[in-house]
């Protein structure tokens, strides 16, 4: 498969990390080129440093030919701008990003983006922690 990320955090780079491993062909990128040290030496795949907000950027990327594309920086209104590109503007078949605040999460699915929400994950998990 062809995978687009854009942030190569702890998440972004474990990700392309793992799909790297699988054989498939990633392409992630990041606006902090210190982030990018997060991969390591033998990762495959293509990194840079772009801003995934600019149309530029993600056909560097080559989200013309990508099955996937994933969102993972630390902003939600980053995520859900370049989300919305790769799905309306390059028609991306699966487009997941990564929203913070719960109450945008429940928002952005209902306009069509497939939101994930750490922090209510998180806190799903800690409760099934306290609750036995």
């Amino acid at each position: 498969m062809n995978v687009v990320i854009m942030g190569c955090g702890r998440v972004g780079a474990r990700l392309a990390i793992s799909l790297d491993a699988e054989g498939h062909k990633i392409t992630i990128f990041d606006i902090d080129s210190n982030s990018l040290r997060r991969l390591p030496e033998n990762f495959s795949g293509t990194a840079f440093v772009g801003d995934g907000t600019e149309e530029d950027t993600l056909v560097r990327a080559g989200i013309n030919d990508a099955e996937a594309f994933v969102a993972l920086t630390q902003s939600d209104n980053r995520n859900i701008m370049a989300a919305q590109m790769a799905k309306h503007l390059f028609k991306v078949p699966r487009v997941v990003c990564r929203i913070y605040d719960p109450l945008r999460q429940e928002l952005y699915q209902t306009l069509g983006l497939e939101a994930i929400s750490p922090t209510t994950i998180f806190a799903q998990l800690l409760r099934e922690k306290v609750e036995g």
